[in-house]
């Protein structure tokens, strides 16, 4: 059995034949085969579906069709089964009753045996004749099969001249038949390799007035078992890996299986500048596919970000959409869903201890000790690990005997001699934890006085995120976590996590966070949830492998939505320059999302304070307000233009916003350039208040598309930035400071010129001062350092202060979340 099972999971084998002694057969090794594997037919599965009528959809018993192909107008004939029991007995008695003969069956030991022989015009053999069984109780003339498992067996004689001929007649056909069941299988397996159609059930909404809270909503609705969802959609068995009932990982191996099939659509949900009254992009991303494939029945795909714990206990709370347009079940989508950023986690903070480790080990040993601690004799065998051989070429150091490398080698290859002032790579954990914003490392009598001042990231921030956000595949992560840059040494030269051999064990860490988490929203249509860097202090989009599976499995007519986080300027313009360059895909259309009652805040409305109530400028007309505001969203457009996409615009629709000022909104935005404009209720009604979005989204997509870059990557570093600062966020001008300058000397210097720029930058603004709504003019962006990702491959600029550790408010969402000890549901969450 445990063979079974082993070759049961064998991607490579798609077919199992049994040929066991007789006595092994048992209920318990024939079911242990897969049944779509199961080319003897002889398991409960194939056998319920032979008797229910499936005939396409099972593998019939290779001796019950040698019977059959045997034996000709049964109808009305009397067939007699003698000693044919289990699965091919079974498998005859429903077959020749489908060809109308009277069936019975019996053992050799029944007392009616001999009537029941002579009354039989076909006695069909399914085991050896005993000696007391004599010949005569057969009626002359009668037609006489031997099935039994020694079908070549010399020792019967039922007194029928031909009945060896029948006997080898059955064997031969059986392995033909069991042949033609092989052959049945490959077709099946082969056709399974091909994109299928979707076959998808959607989920009903009734959506209730007033609209509850999100964690009600998601709770009221049952999710589709996750591995239903995976069937529906074309994921084959082996693709999928289960996580509980609602989420599963999928499989990369999907990309090669169907690698000729043509991409759908590609759709990015960007928005304006944001405010604290928020825009919704992640609600109308749901509330978009929800139309699209629950009710104008067009495949679609939402793509994801996963959110960080530190907002949904900090100040933000969650991020899986809201009312009635959410990814479920929200409480898993927003906590640690399958464990990918804690992968990220450990894989980060492995290197920094790695780095650490390294200068203390190197301050405190001769080049001597430390090679031989390098590379030690174990088994009395002392040799390179595949890791070491690879820096020994990189060095230009050909050996690969530990003892020939001269004591110049030794040091050389030994020695990273890092910089601790260089050192770029910090420490992370998935929790807004101020007081981690400047730490001291090493303060320990065992580190033999090795301090250093240093610092924790957010999870979310880490070089891994965002390598893990750009991936294609296995390998190209791999090359990646190598080439992480995480400081210089003494001689001004980088040095990577390849330097410090532990490539190999990040890969392992992030063997898994590699798959994408499907999903599924309200209306049970599916998502994708991979990856979760943030986009003022990372390229803020869903994972690249997540966009690509989906446009697979879609097909040529359907859409992959994705969403970019924050506003265009940010979101967006990273989307296009990072994410498509590493990608290769050209997006289709923009979505861009907007609310009246942000407009109304860029129009120069009052500051909102969480908790308080919204002041009449936001809740009474006031088309000025709106007017004013519109200029944010204009500036948004023509960002969007710079790339070439069509743009559609989503406002979110709010019960207090008056007829008048949608209107408004829709009007201005056509006339500043926006392919349409469309009000959207799918939070208060679910994807039904998005079909006209859907509608149009879909023309837009048809639409020419010119896209390009914004710049060229051969262009030098600074005036990448400067055209970034001026073309996208409208300043006058950039200005460095001399930390940031020397950086750029330097990467410039160290080959990495040539990347993309990554602008670290408030997201409230188009400049870099948070308070100034609308769109600010002739303001200098100032660029306080200038930093690199090489592995993820790009070069980010910190517009004046950034934090990358967010700290806790006074009244942080942690308050209301709690678990109910009863029925251990989660509360609180948003």
């Amino acid at each position: 059995v445990n063979e079974i099972l082993r070759l049961n999971e064998d991607p490579n084998v798609q077919g199992l034949a049994l040929d066991l002694p007789e006595s092994l057969y048992s209920s318990k090794v024939l079911n242990a085969v897969k049944p779509e594997k199961d080319v003897d037919g002889l398991s409960d599965v194939n056998l319920g579906r032979l008797v229910r009528g499936d005939a396409d959809d099972c593998l019939v018993p290779p001796t019950a069709s040698a019977v059959m192909e045997l034996l000709e107008d049964l109808g009305g004939k009397t067939v007699l089964l003698v000693g044919a029991g289990g699965a091919v007995g079974a498998a005859l008695q429903c077959m020749l009753q489908r060809e109308g003969a009277a069936t019975l069956s019996c053992r050799w030991k029944a007392p009616q045996l001999q009537t029941k022989l002579h009354h039989a015009d076909v006695v069909v053999v399914g085991s050896a004749k005993p000696d007391d069984v004599p010949v005569s109780w057969i009626k002359p003339g009668t037609t006489i099969i031997s099935c039994s498992h020694d079908l070549l067996s010399e020792k019967h004689s039922y007194g029928q001249e031909n009945n060896h001929a029948a006997e080898n007649a059955v064997g031969s056909l059986a392995i033909a038949m069991r042949m033609q069941n092989v052959v049945k299988n490959m077709e099946r397996w082969i056709q399974s390799q091909q994109y299928r159609k979707w076959d998808l059930r959607c989920l009903k909404l009734q959506p209730l007035s007033p609209v509850p809270s999100d964690i009600e909503i998601s709770r009221a609705q049952s999710p589709k078992a996750v591995d239903v969802l995976a069937k529906e959609i074309g994921l084959l068995t082996d693709e999928v890996e289960i996580y509980g009932q609602t989420k599963a990982k999928v499989r990369l191996s999907l990309l090669e299986r169907l690698k000729d099939q043509p991409d759908g659509k590609y759709v990015l949900v960007a928005g304006i500048t944001p405010t604290p009254l928020g825009e919704g992009k992640s609600t109308v991303t749901i509330g978009l596919v929800q139309a699209l494939t629950a009710h104008l029945n067009i495949n679609s795909f939402a793509c994801l970000r996963q959110p960080s714990q530190g907002p949904t206990f900090g100040v933000k709370g969650g991020a899986a959409g809201g009312g009635y347009a959410q990814v479920i079940p929200m409480e898993e989508f927003n906590l640690h869903l399958t464990g990918d950023i804690h992968a990220i986690t450990a894989a980060n903070n492995l290197l920094a201890a790695a780095i650490d480790a390294r200068i203390l080990h190197e301050n405190t040993q001769s080049d001597k000790a430390l090679y031989n601690r390098l590379v030690p004799v174990v088994n009395g065998v002392r040799g390179f690990s595949a890791i070491q051989l690879a820096r020994l070429r990189r060095l230009g150091i050909n050996k690969t005997d530990p003892g020939t490398l001269t004591e110049e080698e030794i040091s050389k290859f030994a020695r990273l001699d890092i910089d601790p002032s260089t050192i770029t790579w910090q420490r992370v954990v998935d929790t807004n934890d101020r007081f981690l914003r400047k730490i001291t490392v090493g303060q320990a009598n065992t580190e033999k006085g090795f301090v250093r001042q240093a610092q924790f990231d957010i999870a979310v921030a880490s070089e891994i995120m965002a390598i893990l956000a750009l991936t294609t595949s296995l390998q190209d992560m791999k090359e990646r976590l190598g080439k992480m840059v995480v400081a210089n040494d003494k001689k001004g030269q980088p040095v990577t996590a390849e330097d410090l051999g532990v490539t190999g064990a990040l890969a392992v860490l992030m063997k898994d966070a590699i798959k994408p988490t499907l999903m599924q929203t309200l209306e049970g249509t599916p998502v994708f949830v991979h990856a979760g860097p943030f986009a003022n202090i990372a390229h803020g989009n869903s994972s690249v492998l997540a966009d690509k599976i989906a446009l697979k499995l879609v097909g040529e007519k359907g859409f992959v939505v994705t969403e970019a986080g924050f506003g265009a300027d940010i979101g967006m313009e990273k989307f296009f320059n990072i994410k498509c360059r590493a990608s290769g895909l050209v997006p289709s259309v923009v979505v861009l999302v907007a609310t009246v009652r942000a407009l109304k805040m860029h129009g120069g409305g009052p500051n909102v304070t969480a908790g308080a109530p919204l002041k009449k400028e936001y809740t009474e007309e006031n088309l000025q307000l709106v007017a004013d505001g519109c200029c944010n969203l204009q500036k948004q457009i023509q960002i969007t233009q710079l790339f070439g996409v069509p743009v559609v615009v989503a406002l979110n629709v709010f019960k207090t916003d008056s007829p008048a000022e949608v209107d408004l909104v829709c009007k201005i935005a056509k006339q500043s350039g926006a392919f349409d404009a469309v009000p959207c209720n799918h939070w208060s009604a679910g994807g039904r208040g998005a079909v006209k979005l859907a509608q149009a989204v879909e023309k837009a997509a048809n639409q020419k598309n010119s896209f390009k870059y914004l710049y060229n990557l051969e262009l030098p570093i600074v005036e990448k930035i400067r055209i970034i600062a001026q073309k996208v966020y409208g300043a006058q001008d950039i200005e460095l400071s001399p930390a940031a300058q020397s950086q750029v000397d330097c990467y410039t210097r160290q080959g990495f010129g040539n990347l993309p720029i990554c602008m670290a930058k408030t997201h409230l603004s188009l400049s870099h001062q948070p308070e100034r709504k609308g769109v600010p003019t002739g303001f200098i962006l100032p660029i306080s350092d200038v930093r690199a990702s090489i592995g993820a491959g790009f070069i980010y600029p910190l517009v004046g202060t950034m934090s990358t550790m967010p700290g806790l408010p006074t009244r942080p969402c942690f308050y209301d979340i709690d678990l109910d000890p009863i029925t251990e549901q989660v509360k609180g969450l948003f």
